[in-house]
């Protein structure tokens, strides 16, 4: 997927740095938007010789609910295990939750039991799970993905959500010639309202009378809303009938029913995570996602995996925002190409400290 990121340069320019004690990663401070985080980057200090660097190198993965295969977030961060694969000659291993999740602390002994190291839980959902394990494997390094460090040895993987939703309400408001977008999350949480907040700001700041329509598919607690097309179809089938141009959806595989609404309606859609124009594989479904919020979780993965071998610790949390292209929007299909200066003029707003983005509505 790499190479994808609007007028960004390739993901290898991240700046590699720890704080005493934290893990190595390639990172930057967030630039005073971020998703929470306080941990900035900075010089680091030399491997710790008990890491396994050189050594057998065995990643496990724990994917967060709908699994490998969802063409959105848990596909990205297969991605950065692939990579480690391929490029760090890591063994690895991926297991998927039950339908409920209820599983997944399951799931991370398995993998610890199995003599897996570092392992990676995938969804802010792992956190306490992650906890827990970090505790009983105090040998063992784990990541959790969109959920902040909570142990001397779990690295908290986090993404400025909001800013790369920025780009996305900027660009769909130049799309939208009446002003009317839509946004459908998949669950009511902290999470995917930053989403929302981050869109919202971007439409508004574009078309301040714009009219946006705001579904979310299952409440705060309820994570079938990130595995339900029919619900996510509805749900954008409604927006598409009382106006809405573009609908941008961050709602995991649900988004697939948003990509079939669009299409039926003859409308405009963005997708969510991964390049997923590129991921979707019905041709006639690409047609209608003029972009997408790339959110790299492929990198944070693999940057993980990568310092973990270079013999670095956890304890502390990463922080991929904008300023180090951790998010960003995707071009395949050039339908946001013709607008590419408004859209990084924004971003460079944002980096350059112009503009904070909202994290909730």
């Amino acid at each position: 997927m790499e190479g994808v990121a609007l007028l960004s340069k390739r993901f290898g320019r991240l700046a590699t740095g720890t704080l005493a004690g934290a893990m190595l990663m390639a990172a930057a401070a967030c630039g005073g938007s971020g998703s929470g985080g306080d941990t900035t980057a900075s010089t680091a200090p030399s491997a710790d010789t008990s890491a396994p660097a050189g050594g057998a190198l065995k990643v496990g993965l724990a994917f967060d609910i709908g699994g490998r295969g969802d063409k959105s977030f848990n596909d990205a961060a297969y991605a950065g295990l692939e990579k480690a694969k391929t490029e760090l000659g890591a063994e690895i291993k991926e297991l998927s939750p039950a339908s409920d999740g209820s599983n997944r602390g399951e799931l991370l002994t398995q993998l610890a039991d199995a003599g897996y190291n570092p392992i990676i839980g995938v969804g802010f959902a792992y956190g306490e799970d992650i906890k827990k394990a970090a505790e009983e494997y105090p040998e063992i390094q784990f990541a959790v993905v969109d959920s902040g460090s909570n142990a001397p040895n779990v690295t908290g993987l986090l993404f400025a959500e909001e800013q790369g939703s920025y780009l996305a309400g900027v660009a769909a408001a130049h799309k939208a010639e009446s002003g009317h977008v839509g946004f459908v999350g998949g669950v009511e949480n902290d999470l995917i309202k930053k989403f929302q907040a981050g869109f919202e700001a971007g439409v508004k700041s574009v078309k301040s009378d714009a009219k946006i329509d705001v579904k979310y598919l299952t409440p705060d607690g309820d994570f079938t809303g990130f595995r339900a097309p029919d619900k996510g179809k509805v749900a954008a089938e409604k927006m598409y009938q009382d106006g809405a141009e573009i609908v941008y959806h961050a709602s995991g595989d649900s988004g697939l029913g948003v990509f079939q609404a669009a299409a039926a309606a003859k409308k405009k859609a963005i997708g969510v995570d991964s390049d997923q124009r590129q991921t979707v594989k019905e041709t006639n479904l690409q047609e209608v996602i003029m972009t997408s919020m790339l959110k790299r979780v492929d990198v944070g993965v693999f940057e993980f995996v990568k310092a973990f071998q270079g013999g670095a610790k956890g304890g502390s949390d990463v922080i991929y925002d904008l300023k180090v292209d951790g998010v960003g929007l995707s071009t395949t299909g050039g339908e946001i190409d013709d607008i590419a200066d408004k859209i990084e003029a924004a971003k460079k707003d944002i980096v350059d400290g112009k503009i904070t983005v909202p994290t909730t509505p």
